[in-house]
This record gives structure tokens, sequence and C-alpha cells, in this order.
């Protein structure tokens, strides 16, 4: 590498693109299907990595059956932060990767009854993002979350508008 390449390179480093996105998030927890609404923002360090924090709120709660007996499954809230890889397709589309941590906190009533509980979770899944334009997109994604205080897991379809800042 000759001296005069040295400049060039350091002209290429990459200024972190941030966005931020809103959509609806399906999740299916032990036979019940639950509703949220969800906001992520990310920052998108190079053009394959990036890192992403994520919020819900339960809007459409579910009911399941033990025993025989129903139970009225909600999801209150949950957050998350991912790393996240991304690969680009073609100029508008990008395949995403992530892998990250998270918390979910469920209510159950049965009977009169009623319980709380936070779960953690390992969380991880795959995605695509439409770039409609330099700034607006859409991002539909699939994420499994593995609870780690029991046998229990979660698949979640999301369906989102992102803005890039």
């Amino acid at each position: 590498m000759s001296v005069a390449a040295i400049p060039a390179l350091s002209h290429a480093q990459v200024t972190p693109e941030y966005y931020g996105s809103a959509g609806y998030g399906t999740t299916r927890a032990d036979g019940a299907d639950l509703g949220a609404i969800q906001g992520r923002l990310g920052a998108k360090l190079t053009p394959h990595f990036g890192v992403e924090g994520e919020v819900g709120v339960g809007v459409s709660d579910d009911k399941t059956y033990v025993a025989g007996a129903p139970v009225n499954v909600e999801l209150k809230h949950q957050a998350a932060a991912y790393a996240v890889g991304f690969l680009p397709v073609t100029p508008q589309i990008d395949l995403l990767a992530r892998a990250g941590y998270g918390t979910t906190k469920f209510k159950s009533s049965v009977a009169g009854l009623s319980a709380s509980e936070s779960q953690d979770s390992w969380n991880y899944g795959v995605g695509a993002q439409y770039k409609l334009d330099d700034r607006n997109g859409l991002r539909a994604d699939w994420t499994k979350s593995e609870y780690t205080n029991s046998k229990a897991d979660a698949d979640t379809l999301a369906v989102s508008y992102v803005r890039k800042f």
C-alpha cells in the first residue's frame, strides 16, 4: 500500500445510519396469540452490522385452556437489545439477522384470580427490509424468544414502517 492511499482510506470511514421503526407484532406463546405495538431505535454502524433496541406494549390478548379451564393471557410489555447483521441484496433490499437478550411481562387470569410474570429470554431472528426511498422503508421479521427460566418459547412475526434519521 502506498502512502498516498492512506488519506483515501481515512475518508472511507462509514458514518452510522440511525433509524427508528413503528409496527405491529403478533406473538405466539404457550398456545396464545398476543399482539403488540412495537418501536425500535437502531444504528447501522457499517453496511453489514448494527445494534437496535426494541420495546413493545401489548394490545391484543387471547384465551387458552388449561385442564379445561379458560385462561386469559395478556402480553403487558416487552423490551430487548440486539446485534443486527445486514446483507444488502439490492440497493433497495436488505436481508437481516439479529440476536439479543430481552424481557417480557405476561399476565394470566382464570376464575377471578390473576398473576403477572416476567420472563427473560435469548432472542434470535431473521427478516428483510425494503427501502421505499432514502429515508423510508418497510420491514418484516420473525423472532424466536427462548425463555431462560422455563422450557417455554415464543415466536413473533412483525411488520413495521422504518424511518432513517
